[in-house]
Formats: structure tokens, sequence, C-alpha cells
């Protein structure tokens, strides 16, 4: 028990305490920060063994603030200051900084910090998931479709870069905030993403990376510099897709598409609060792939049943997301729309532009597509040989359980 609500506590956490002392200490230490902050809680995960204290975040508050105290120890800096710290005016200010306020603030200058544009793009989306939401390595891998070494390189070449530029821990201004937001709202895109459809093994949804990337999103639509058309886009998309999280599984924790999902489950708050976010969001002439993406999962929410979901109109927003920002995965997606629509030679031509490669971690989707393309036009050989390839190369155990299930299916249809 207490390990997972240390689990839980640190995801929600970890973020925090490096943004508030990196605000105190600066971003030359950073690492010393992050090493830190990872003893608070190894403490913690031994001393609660023995007692779990009663108030647990407020536990953890009361370390990072020692360790605030123990940093300047070992940073050997403002030794003289120690004294007036600890007990003088300056215990005031240090006290503020961990007001909820104050960590916001902290926070949001972390996720811009994370997206300079001094950074290399791929280093930034890395950079911002490990230190504002305490993803693990394995995790961004994960979330990005890549390799666990890239992640490392990623990661120590945006602490040089950092230390290099000598980047100031602040919100940017002017001209340089629309770029600077745009890479902060792609970081929350995957972060609720890795959320809703997990990478691990034994776990379908992660409820507290969903979590996570709305209050980030929240955040920003708090301050009035950062309260846009797109952040408001995105965070109706995520309101959209958390309205059915419970129904992505049944009791016997196994997965269900949407054609099998209880539709009459699905959360009306947060549908309601996605569509008054979209209102907002639709007060621009140009859309952003977050609009587009939000439309799609408000067709699917419309439909009473999975019969009358529209397809043509979700074929269309397809169309237009793949337009401003082309993606082998919206290809893909377009190509099971056309299998509803049963246009099979419109979704072989979307099948025939991509390949299993551009999917990285993720290429048994691909598969997956293509058998049933396959059974759409009734070849169960190649349909079964496509879910085999599918079988064997996802990680996901539900999904795994998913597609079995559609092989058996496959294999009684051929012997009927």
């Amino acid at each position: 028990m207490e390990t997972k609500l240390i689990d839980h506590l640190f995801r929600y956490h970890s973020g925090k305490m490096v943004s508030v002392l990196t605000r105190i200490f600066g971003l030359s230490h950073l690492e010393i920060i992050e090493d830190a902050i990872q003893d608070t809680f190894i403490k913690a995960s031994i001393s609660w063994r023995v007692k779990q204290p009663d108030n647990p975040e407020a536990w953890l508050t009361k370390a990072a603030k020692n360790r605030v105290i123990d940093l300047f120890r070992k940073l050997n800096t403002e030794k003289k200051q120690l004294p007036s710290i600890i007990h003088g005016t300056h215990t005031i200010a240090l006290n503020d900084l961990f007001l909820d306020t104050e960590i916001e603030d902290s926070q949001l200058r972390m996720i811009f910090t994370a997206c300079h544009p001094k950074l290399d793009p791929k280093d930034r989306i890395s950079f911002a998931l490990k230190t504002v939401s305490g993803f693990s390595i394995k995790e961004i891998a994960s979330a990005l479709l890549t390799k666990e070494d890239s992640i490392k390189k990623r990661l120590t070449r945006a602490r040089k870069a950092i230390q290099q530029s000598q980047l100031k821990f602040q919100i940017p201004q002017g001209e340089s905030l629309p770029l600077r937001l745009e890479s902060v709202m792609e970081v929350l895109y995957l972060i609720f993403n890795e959320g809703f459809h997990s990478n691990r093994k034994d776990t379908l949804i992660r409820k507290e990376l969903c979590g996570e990337a709305m209050r980030l999103c929240k955040m920003l639509l708090k301050n009035k510099h950062t309260r846009t058309p797109e952040a408001y886009a995105l965070f109706a998309l995520m309101c959209f897709h958390s309205a059915r999280i419970e129904t992505k599984t049944n009791a016997d924790d196994e997965l269900l598409d949407l054609k099998t999902q209880d539709r009459s489950l699905w959360h009306s708050p947060l549908i309601k609060l996605g569509n008054t976010m979209m209102n907002k969001a639709v007060d621009t002439s140009i859309f952003s792939c977050y609009h587009y993406e939000a439309a799609i999962a408000a067709e699917h929410l419309r439909a009473p049943r999975f019969e009358d979901t529209n397809w043509s109109k979700i074929l269309h927003w397809y169309e237009c997301l793949h337009t401003i920002q082309p993606m082998p995965i919206h290809l893909l997606t377009m190509a099971v729309v056309c299998l509803q629509n049963k246009d099979y030679e419109t979704s072989k031509k979307y099948l025939d532009q991509i390949k299993p490669e551009d999917f990285v971690q993720r290429a048994y989707l691909y598969h997956g597509t293509l058998s049933d393309f396959y059974c759409a036009i009734n070849n169960p050989k190649e349909a079964i040989k496509h879910i085999d390839y599918a079988i064997n190369m996802v990680n996901n155990k539900f999904e795994k359980s998913y597609l079995q299930k559609k092989k058996s299916n496959l294999l009684l249809a051929e012997n009927q």
C-alpha cells in the first residue's frame, strides 16, 4: 500500500518540488535538485513502512523544505545567510514559494523553460516530461515511441543546452510566447496520451497521467497570457476522452472498443465541460490540430449508438487534421474510417501509403488494421496472418488479449 501511495504522490508532487527548488536555486543546479527530490521519496518509502503519516502530502512538502536547507549546505552557497534563512524574514519568503499559487507559477516557468527554442524540439519534450511530471526514462521512451538510450541522450543534451545558454527560469512574453506555447501543449498532449493509451505491459489506462495533463492544461487556462483558443481546444479534447475512460474496460478487465462500450456510462459532466471549452476554442479563424481532434472525439460522443456514428464527418475532420499535421497514424485511422464506410478501395490506398516501421512500438496497430481490412474483403487467411503479427508485437497484455479474442473469432468464421 505504501509503495502505491508513494508512486502516486511522486507522480503528482515531484514536478512541483523540482519546479519550486529550481526557482530558489536556479537551473544550473537542476541535477542536484532532482537527486534531492529522489532522496526525499526514498526516505518516505523507508520511513513509511514503520508508520504512514496522517497527511502524506504535508510530510513531503515539509521534507522538500528541509531539503532546501540541505541543498544550501551541499552547494556551499550563501553560508553566511543560512541562519537568517532558517530563522529570519527569508523563512517567510521560502514558505510563500510553497503556496499553491506560487507552486503553479513555478511549474509554468518550468514548462516554458523546458520548451525553450534553444533546446532541440525532441529534447524539449523529453526534458519537460522528466522535470515537470516526473516521468521515468522508460516512460518517456514509451510515450515518444523511441529507445531509452535516445531519451538519456536527449536529457543530457537538454541540461547541457540550459547550462551553456544560461536560460532564465521564466514565462516568455511578447512574440516569443506563441511558439513556446505550441511546444508546451504538445508535451501536455503526450502526457495525456500515455495515460489514455498506456504502453505499459500490465496497465491499459493510467488515470493519474490523464489527470496530471488536465491539471497542467488548466494552469495554462488560468494564466491570461497562455489562455488561447488552442489551449481551450486541447482541454476540450482531454475532457472528451476522459468522459469514456471508465468504459474502456469491462468488469473482467477486458479491453472494449468504441463499438462495445456502454455509452450510457460515458461521463456527461465531462462531456458538457468539453463542449463549453470547445465553444471558447472556436473563437478563432484558424483551427489547430487540437480543434480537429476534439471535433472527432465529440462526433463519437454525439452518436447514441456505434451504428449512428457519422463516419463521413469524422473522415472530413481527419483529412483536415492530416492537411495541417501529416502523420502516418492519421492515414492509418482514415483507413479504419473508410472500412466503417465500406469504402475498401480508399482504405487500401491509405494503407499503401504507410508501413509498420512508421509506428515503432505501436506497429501492431498497422497489422491489426490490415487484418480488419482483409477480413472486410473476405480474405480470412491474410486477416489471420496479420493479426498474428499484431499479437506478437503488442506489449500491453490487455491489448494482446483483445487481439487474441479477435483471432479466435476469425478462426471460428473461417471454419464455418
